[in-house]
C-alpha cells in the first residue's frame, strides 16, 4: 500500500480545506485509513477514519462536527474535508493504512504517507 496525501495550503480562519489521501490498493486490501496531525511541539494525533465499509471514527474530539471524512473506493482515494478551520488545526497532516480496523493509535498503523501541511492564519 502506497499513501500520498495532498491538498494542504494556507487558510483564513473559519475557512475549509480539502485534503486527499491516494492509498494504492487500499479497498482491495482492506485497510482502514486514519488522518493523523502533528501540531508544532505536540505529539501525532489521530483524528478520524474510515473502514472500506465506510465506518468512521473520530479520535479528536476538537474537531467532531467540523470535519467530516469519505472515501471512494473506485478510485482508492480518501477525502478529509476541513471546515470552520481554527489557528489550532495548523499541523501536518498524514494519513496513514491499518488492515482491517480503525485505529487512533499510531502505533497501529501499518503504512504512512508523507504529510502536508496545513496553516490556519487568525
Amino acid at each position: 500500500v502506497q499513501l500520498q496525501a495532498s491538498g494542504g495550503g494556507l487558510v483564513q480562519a473559519g475557512g475549509s480545506l480539502r485534503l486527499s489521501c491516494a492509498a494504492s490498493e487500499f479497498t482491495k486490501n482492506n485497510f482502514a485509513i486514519t488522518w493523523f496531525r502533528r501540531a508544532p511541539g505536540k505529539e501525532r494525533e489521530g483524528i478520524i477514519c474510515i473502514t472500506t465499509a465506510g465506518d468512521t471514527s473520530y479520535y479528536a474530539g476538537s474537531v467532531k462536527g467540523r470535519f467530516t471524512i469519505s472515501r471512494d473506493n473506485a478510485k482508492d482515494t480518501v477525502t478529509l474535508q476541513m471546515n470552520s478551520l481554527k489557528p489550532d488545526d495548523t499541523a501536518i497532516y498524514y494519513c496513514a493504512a491499518r488492515r482491517y480496523r480503525c485505529s487512533g493509535d499510531k502505533s497501529g498503523m501499518n503504512y504512512w504517507g508523507k504529510g502536508t501541511l496545513v496553516t490556519v492564519s487568525s
